[in-house]
């Protein structure tokens, strides 16, 4: 995110994140960035262009009339002069990058949502006020200003921000691109002096606003932001694209597999601390009858000091593997088979520190029905459960879902999912094992390590190759015991920053990807049909930062 924007607008602007990456990953930006847009699909958005700015201009028009400072006053009448200066040369302006618009403009259903929204807005009919805004004082005015630039602020950053994404994927010497005029005039000093002056008025005129006045201009942001980022992803693409993945014509029909990680890939802590607070916090529990459970466990304060033992041991042990395991020097191209026989070494350790836990007999006495419940209350990282509730409902996906993990409890996940009714998920995992309904430290281990994680990847594919002709896998993940599966996947995404899995991958000749650059050159490959668009590269992953990309990478809006 650009380090300019204003205090305010940079917290809408974070808040507005899951909208504004579907934008970037729309069929329209994918194919403008990649090259291939089709000149009429074009042209048709541009046209549009000519109403947002007579919006733009009216609206800038009504917030000058109610700000009272000076210094606002001024910098939106600059602003409203630079609008009025497009509209005049606007023509001009088209022509000179390469297009003509036609004799008529109609506006799109989607341009028109927007622009009446801005100037309902400006007028003072703002929807997210408890009270219609009544123009009577000074301060009512000011505050309709500040309402009217929150509502126009989303337009201009958006495409300030994904324009240069764009821009840094195209080659500078390279001058085929048609639309590089296009995407350079909203990269330009200008453009963003534009975009970062409207966001400093807007950030000096909700000062004084009251926190409830603050959460509608918040509102208004989120909300035209939407309605924007709705524009782009509506906007009609004659030929084919990449994205969303789901709807690609020879991809839709095929039966996709998603395997992910679990632990900080689905959820924001190891589902290990969770086992470990609710073994202490269970431990003094007596039964009904007064006495103790039935298997002996160890006092609270002696469980958090084992637990406390075992994690530093564990981060300790872990950090010398991976230090023992590591080439001294960078593989010159993709070296599959020294990256399995490194993560056997790994494959050892994990099931060293697997025996000590059982061995400790820290797991000793949990209730099942406590497990499912501390299940129930996991923390998802933002957007994954969405992501699987969208495919989940959707009718029309041949999609299956399975979670491979490394955790000690199956319950623990598969109770997890149940509270997003996600029951479709198939987890394979290891599994706490029980004497009737309470836990006995011992763990049934069925997924322990990187081989034996792509040994249940390997065997589930091997199962769904019997009962469909065409498949693509996709794997999610981000720790090291994820690297065989993300690399054998179709398509491997790497989410998260995990230092080990990048530094290890990389001296072993693997090329970390961000998705949407990879998405572009795939868009290219498509259109070029030099091959199928997402045949499975050696040694190439995709990383993104959030779930919000790859739900919109594969589902679109």
């Amino acid at each position: 995110m650009p380090e300019m924007v204003a205090p305010a607008a940079r917290k809408f602007l974070l808040n507005s994140r899951t909208d504004w990456i579907f934008a970037k990953y729309s069929p329209f930006f994918v194919s403008l960035a990649s090259g291939d847009l089709d000149t009429d699909s074009f042209v048709l958005y541009i046209s549009q262009d000519l109403h947002f700015l007579q919006s733009f201009s009216h609206a800038y028009e009504l917030a000058e009339e109610c700000a009272d400072d000076d210094e606002d006053k001024d910098a939106i009448r600059k602003l409203r002069k630079r609008v009025k200066g497009h509209l005049n040369n606007y023509h001009a302006l088209v022509r000179e990058w390469g297009f003509e618009l036609p004799a008529e403009i109609t506006p799109s259903m989607a341009t028109l949502k927007y622009t009446d929204f801005l100037l309902a807005t400006a007028s003072g009919k703002v929807e997210a006020e408890k009270v219609p805004c009544k123009i009577v004082t000074p301060f009512e005015r000011v505050k309709l200003a500040a309402y009217t630039l929150s509502a126009m602020a989303p337009f201009m950053r958006l495409r300030s921000f994904i324009c240069k994404e764009i821009q840094s994927l195209l080659d500078p010497d390279d001058n085929k691109c048609i639309y590089r005029k296009w995407i350079d005039n909203y990269c330009s000093d200008s453009f963003e002096a534009s975009t970062v002056q409207i966001e400093e008025v807007l950030d000096r005129l909700s000062i004084s606003l009251t926190s409830e006045e603050l959460e509608v201009l918040e509102k208004l942001y989120l909300q035209a932001m939407k309605l924007k980022v709705d524009f782009f992803c509506t906007q009609p693409i004659v030929q084919q694209t990449i994205v969303p993945l789901s709807r690609v014509k020879t991809i839709a029909d095929s039966h996709i597999t998603i395997f992910c990680d679990f632990d900080m890939t689905c959820t924001t802590v190891d589902s290990a601390a969770i086992l470990a607070e609710l073994v202490i916090l269970t431990a003094p529990k007596a039964d009904v009858n007064g006495s103790e459970t039935k298997l002996a466990r160890m006092s609270s304060a002696d469980l958090r000091s084992t637990w406390g033992v075992l994690s530093a041991q564990y981060v300790e042990e872990h950090d010398q593997c991976i230090e023992s395991i590591m080439p001294r020097e960078t593989a010159k191209g993709f070296d599959y088979e020294g990256l399995y026989k490194a993560l056997e070494q790994l494959a050892e350790f994990e099931r060293r520190a697997n025996a000590r836990v059982v061995q400790s007999g820290v797991l000793k006495g949990i209730n099942l029905e406590d497990t499912k419940k501390a299940g129930q209350q996991l923390v998802f990282q933002d957007g994954c459960k969405g992501f699987f509730q969208k495919i989940v409902r959707d009718e029309n996906l041949k999609t299956d879902l399975h979670v491979l993990s490394y955790a000690w409890c199956g319950d623990l996940i598969r109770s997890a999912f149940s509270s997003g009714n996600l029951n479709a998920v198939q987890v394979h995992s290891n599994e706490l094992v029980y004497n009737e309904t309470v836990t006995t430290g011992d763990i049934k281990m069925i997924v322990e390590c990187p081989t034996e994680k792509l040994q249940t990847f390997s065997s589930v594919l091997a199962k769904q190759s019997k009962n469909a002709r065409q498949h693509l896998t996709i794997y999610i993940g981000g720790s090291l015991g994820d690297l065989l599966c993300l690399l054998k996947a179709d398509i491997g995404i790497v989410i998260g920053s995990s230092p080990s899995l990048r530094r290890l991958g990389i001296q072993f000749g693997i090329s970390f990807v961000p998705l949407f650059s990879g998405v572009v050159k795939k868009q290219k490959e498509l259109v070029e049909g030099t091959s199928h668009p997402w045949n499975r590269v050696p040694g190439v992953l995709y990383t993104v930062s959030s779930w919000s990309e790859i739900h919109a990478f594969i589902l679109g809006l």
